[in-house]
């Protein structure tokens, strides 16, 4: 049974139990297993005693769609048609091949659709496109919360500090934690599949074509990191096995490289954060007679695991939820006038201070600046679509030092972010621009020219702290 917390109604629209078969429309979390989207449509599909249709698309006209980006989704793609192959389910792939193209294709499947289950994702264009169909279907659209271990409507508010959402979390989380979806999807019990429309295929062909005839940017490249549930799942088995007993210490240092890489496959929905839980949890033997009793909002001991595993699901959860809790409650989330109140201020009096040299957004873009970390960190971006976790942070400093405004660095990280970013328009990616400006920090002294009471940060301190020598190296121009 779904959670009725990560389950709602975006429409009026009857339930049509006399209709062909159950739609599921696969937009965010773009998997086939550890889903409760998709345990809800199976379950819909044995409840009406009707065949499941699974639809994922994907449009080519949607800001910074590019061969990278395209890539990566299509690998996933490929991975839930072979996944699929041997199930009861009709999975149809659909590819737009130019713009506008595949529009119509969601409401001529489900004229014929009993009921259409839905992915509930508070990002990027996702909840317009939902709004919109809610609007123009005449069958009941249902959407499911599978972003996290807290259901996102288990929270009321906003919370200002990573503090006072983990303190929330500690005292919130442990009636979830037995919430999980499927690891192995039950198919017993489902009708034989559908065969797809003869309109349908003739207006809106099945298949993955080449990225080359599409209408996207191939001028990002993709990055050569495989893209997919089952790659994910394999990057998931290596980190938890050879690399998260170093994560504690090793993730601030770029030369070592510690962090999972996990945060492109849950951005595009291949990874599951339960599956993830669920793999720590194996690995440490835990359950949860271990939590610590009341939750005070620490970062460690709470959870009676490990250091490296505690350190790891802070930022899984704690960090990872603020950000969609955030862009759930405010539409406003990605907008300048979303920071908190005393970081407006500090940088609005700090506005007209000189700074020491401006970049236009090319040449940042292309890492032509007159410092050798920053410039690094850039190339990063460029050639592997990620930047190393600490480094990113300082990434976003530099441009707000960089720039005339401090509204003109947020529009140049978030560009430069989404743009080469595979994890780029995230909630958790939004937080990681926002948090360089003020959001979920605290005012710093002294205050200094530019930031004001902003964090101040410097590559000469990162030189000074980090281990970043072999990083330089393998950045260099």
């Amino acid at each position: 049974m779904t959670p009725p917390l990560r389950l709602r109604a975006l429409n009026d629209a009857p339930v049509h139990p006399d209709r062909d078969h159950v739609l599921y429309w696969m937009t965010a979390f773009r998997r086939v297993r550890d889903s409760f989207a998709l345990d809800r449509a199976v379950d819909r599909a044995r409840e009406l005693d009707r065949p499941l249709f699974i639809l994922e698309a994907l449009r080519c006209d949607y800001r910074w769609a590019s061969d990278r980006l395209h890539d990566f989704v299509l690998a996933g793609m490929r991975s839930n048609r072979d996944a699929l192959a041997e199930h009861p389910v009709r999975y149809f792939a659909y590819v737009e091949r130019a713009r506008g193209e595949g529009k119509g294709l969601l409401k001529a499947l489900a004229s014929r659709a009993c009921v259409v289950v839905g992915d509930d994702y508070p990002g990027f264009f996702l909840p317009r496109m939902l709004a919109k169909a809610a609007e123009v279907l005449d069958v009941r659209l249902e959407v499911v919360d599978s972003n996290g271990l807290l259901p996102l409507r288990a929270a009321d508010r906003v919370f200002p500090t990573a503090y006072s959402f983990r303190r929330f979390l500690q005292n919130e989380l442990p009636a979830h934690l037995g919430e999980r979806p499927r690891r192995r999807q039950s198919w017993s019990g489902i009708r034989a599949p559908p065969a797809v429309p003869r309109v349908v295929r003739a207006r809106w062909p099945e298949g993955v074509p080449d990225i080359g005839d599409l209408p996207i940017d191939h001028d990002v490249k993709p990055t050569g990191l495989e893209g997919g549930e089952r790659a994910a799942r394999d990057r998931i088995r290596e980190f938890v096995r050879d690399r998260l007993d170093r994560y504690a210490d090793a993730r601030n240092h770029p030369d070592d490289d510690g962090s999972s890489g996990l945060s492109p496959y849950l951005h595009f929905g291949h990874a599951s954060p339960h599956h993830l839980f669920a793999e720590i949890m194996a690995r440490e033997d835990w359950d949860p007679s271990r939590l610590a009793e009341g939750g005070r909002g620490q970062r460690a001991g709470w959870w009676g695991m490990s250091e490296p595993a505690e350190a790891f699901l802070d930022e899984l959860i704690t960090w990872r939820e603020l950000g969609y809790n955030m862009a759930w409650q405010r539409d406003d989330y990605h907008r300048y006038e979303s920071l908190p109140d005393w970081a407006k201020q500090t940088l609005d009096a700090h506005r007209a201070d000189e700074r020491p040299k401006l970049y236009t957004l090319e040449q940042l873009e292309r890492a032509e600046t007159g410092d050798e970390v920053w410039n690094a960190s850039q190339r990063q971006l460029l050639r592997e679509g990620r930047i190393h976790n600490y480094m990113r942070m300082l990434w976003g400093k530099k441009i707000l030092e960089w720039c005339k405004t401090p509204e003109r660095a947020l529009e140049i990280m978030i560009e430069l972010n989404n743009k080469y970013g595979i994890d780029g328009r995230d909630p958790n990616s939004y937080s990681g621009i926002f948090w360089c400006l003020g959001r979920y920090d605290r005012a710093w002294g002294p205050e200094r020219p530019i930031f004001g009471k902003v964090r101040y940060m410097t590559s000469e301190s990162a030189r000074r702290k980090l281990r970043l020598e072999r990083y330089l190296q393998r950045y260099a121009p």
